[in-house]
């Protein structure tokens, strides 16, 4: 598959894309590591940069007029007249480079004299020099081997997905009880997909042991990865992105290893998800970068000062008239200045958008080189451009269809597979209408659902009816189709009214003792509605915080395995298996047909059910959700009524998923109800 022209002219030539200052030339310093307490940088070499013929905003030199030796891994930078606002052009400091496959934060550049601190001192570059060219590969010489990895057109479609939001903070219960946070290293996620893996900084968790794949066990088919880019932080939920072409440093780095291995195991990863028909997801962070090298190289170009009256520091229009964008302690991406100049994407010079097009590269990087089959692009309205949303959207899929055509299979299959998902708590309807994106988070649906298990009709609705029905279709609230909403009961955002998690919301609700019915009862909700189904980790267990959520503390919660072991958490784990089970494979889940058949909000009950699927169709979904402490009587004749139920075709029965039993013809439709319970039924053929 062809990828950037830049990334490809980085296989011969050290380049640096648009340096601002260049009176003094930009150079390289190259050498390598040696090991030590700190590692050494030793073997320096320095080369000026030249701006190159055709494009003299790209500055390069080739790899074989540098004195490498073949085989050798080498660590690097690119030294630059500063360009950071409010610093002296004469000050000359070393930067990753922007584009660095690998970055290797045990070596930092020297610290500039003047008004600089650690937060000026970058990791050096990774790079091995090899038969004239030069090579991805992680400090230690390890390459990326894609040999095992499965054809595209393996992987499940999107009308069919069940996608696992997975953090990069969890926590371990200690034999005293309390917790202990980490970074779930790109490893540890392995040993959730592979059986035969076993985890690194979180080894000895049962969910994580050799035998054990917690998340082929849930059997979700797509993982979406918080921020897997590398990140000066040290590991908080990755928002900070610091290095968008190389994968992180930490999360590549577990306890006990001499040299980091980003590169490899995230390949590893990748290859083990698609093994098990596992989409990998990116979430991505674009608005904003920190400690990112352009704040050196070229900050006017690429970034916006914020607080500043730059008109790029707002959003106009789109939220409110003055909407600010917010860095987050970071740099704003700069997405509307037009230069003339070098485009990395096609090679071409024209008129560009440098942070536009820096970020298409970046899109490839991580589709050619990991492999990644759908991306959550973050916080999409602090972008403050809809155009540039719109060509990431498209890039990537041409990207998809061409990997596609690679492998021989036919194109249209390939739009089915590939998601760009857009997460905005406004929920900016118009980037679906518009086709900008292909999905958005649905924000309505979390806020509905959680009245719902209350048995509280939700702020702003008619009734309780109204409550349900936008709860189950999403295009009751704006959708036109169910692959374009990602519906969820819990996300990483688990600051503020509402959002904590499930265990948490019940237990500041005054809900003690019905927890493992009402949080069954919202993933029923969840995995039969209109929508793509998104789990939180953790929530499948009915995990609980660890640590505050109080702001300004939102993003230091963190997922903790351990805890699934607890019996009635175990229990709440197989249900929620067998609903997700039901929702990749039921051809009455993967259509937007859906109608409520049942509603009873008389004498207490608040009872509803709904249909999934074509009617009269061979494969229909029934849900039967009782969203009232009400329950049918004690006796053994008890039993409650739908008398909308739809008819049994020839030759089909019906199975009640959540307990895994064949429901006998003569209580189709009128079986028993516990409080807060759902039943899930699906027809099968007789002879199963």
């Amino acid at each position: 598959m062809p990828t950037a022209d830049l990334l490809q002219r980085k296989t011969t030539h050290f380049v640096l894309w648009r340096p601002h200052h260049t009176t003094t030339p930009p150079r390289l310093i190259i050498g390598t590591l040696q090991p030590g307490n700190p590692p050494a940088f030793v073997d320096e070499q320095q080369h000026d940069l030249a701006p190159a013929a055709d494009a003299p905003d790209r500055w390069e030199i080739t790899a074989s007029a540098c004195n490498l030796t073949d085989g050798q891994v080498y660590h690097y930078w690119f030294e630059v007249s500063d360009s950071s606002p409010g610093r002296d052009p004469a000050t000359r400091i070393r930067c990753t480079d922007p584009t660095a496959w690998t970055v290797d934060w045990r070596l930092l550049a020297p610290r500039p004299s003047g008004p600089y601190d650690g937060g000026d001192q970058d990791p050096a570059g990774v790079v091995m020099y090899e038969d004239g060219k030069l090579i991805a590969c992680d400090p230690g010489g390890e390459i990326p081997d894609w040999t095992a990895d499965t054809p595209l057109d393996t992987r499940p479609a999107n009308n069919r997905l069940v996608i696992y939001e997975l953090p990069t903070n969890w926590a371990l219960t200690s034999n005293e009880g309390d917790s202990r946070i980490g970074v779930g290293t790109f490893r540890d996620v392995l040993a959730l997909v592979e059986p035969d893996a076993c985890g690194a900084n979180f080894e000895g968790v049962a969910a994580l042991a050799p035998g054990s794949a917690h998340l082929v066990e849930l059997g979700i088919n797509a993982l979406e990865l918080l921020p897997p880019a590398d990140s000066f932080v040290e590991r908080s939920w990755g928002y900070a992105t610091s290095n968008y072409f190389a994968a992180d440093h930490d999360l590549g780095f577990p306890e006990g290893n001499l040299s980091p291995t980003p590169s490899t195991d995230l390949t590893s990863l990748v290859t083990a998800c698609h093994q098990h028909d596992i989409r990998f997801f990116a979430d991505v962070v674009m608005a904003f970068a920190t400690r990112y090298s352009y704040q050196n190289v070229n900050f006017p170009d690429f970034h916006v000062s914020f607080g500043s009256n730059d008109p790029e520091a707002y959003v106009q229009g789109i939220v409110h008239p003055d909407f600010r964008r917010d860095p987050f302690g970071g740099d704003l991406f700069r997405f509307s200045r037009t230069v003339s100049g070098y485009d990395p994407v096609s090679g071409q010079t024209r008129q560009i958008v440098p942070a536009r097009r820096l970020m298409l590269a970046y899109l490839a990087r991580w589709m050619h080189d990991f492999r990644i089959d759908g991306v959550r692009m973050d916080s999409v309205v602090n972008f403050a451009s809809w155009d540039f949303i719109s060509d990431f959207k498209e890039y990537g899929r041409a990207l998809w269809r061409q990997r596609y055509a690679d492998e021989g299979h036919p194109a249209a299959d390939a739009e089915a597979r590939f998601l760009v998902i857009g997460e905005e708590l406004a929920m900016p309807l118009d980037l679906i209408h518009q086709q900008r994106l292909d999905a958005l988070w649905n924000e309505h649906f979390w806020r509905l659902l959680r009245f719902a298990i209350l048995g509280q009709r939700a702020d702003g609705e008619p009734g309780f009816e109204e409550t349900i029905r936008k709860m189950i279709d999403c295009r009751r609230v704006g959708f036109a189709d169910g692959t374009q909403a990602i519906n969820y009961v819990t996300s990483h955002d688990v600051e503020g009214l509402r959002r904590e998690r499930l265990f948490n919301y019940l237990a500041n609700n005054g809900v003690h003792l019905e927890k493992e019915q009402r949080i069954k009862l919202a993933f029923v909700c969840l995995l039969t509605a209109v929508g793509i189904p998104m789990i939180l980790a953790g929530e499948e267990f009915a995990d609980q915080h660890d640590l505050t959520t109080v702001h300004p503390f939102k993003q230091v919660d963190a997922v903790n395995f351990s805890r699934k072991d607890e019996a009635w958490r175990t229990r709440i784990f197989e249900y929620v298996a067998r609903l997700v089970a039901l929702r990749t494979s039921a051809d009455a889940l993967a259509v937007n047909d859906t109608e409520l058949i049942h509603v009873d909000l008389h004498d207490g009950k608040q009872v509803l059910a709904w249909r999934r699927g074509q009617p009269g169709s061979a494969s229909q979904v029934v849900v039967v959700a009782n969203f009232s402490a009400w329950g049918s009587p004690s006796h053994s004749s008890a039993e409650y009524v739908v008398h909308n139920w739809p008819g049994t075709p020839p030759g089909r029965r019906w199975r009640e998923v959540t307990q895994n039993r064949i429901v006998p013809p003569q209580w189709v439709g009128r079986e028993p109800l516990f409080p807060w319970e759902a039943k899930v039924y699906a027809l099968e053929p007789a002879g199963v």
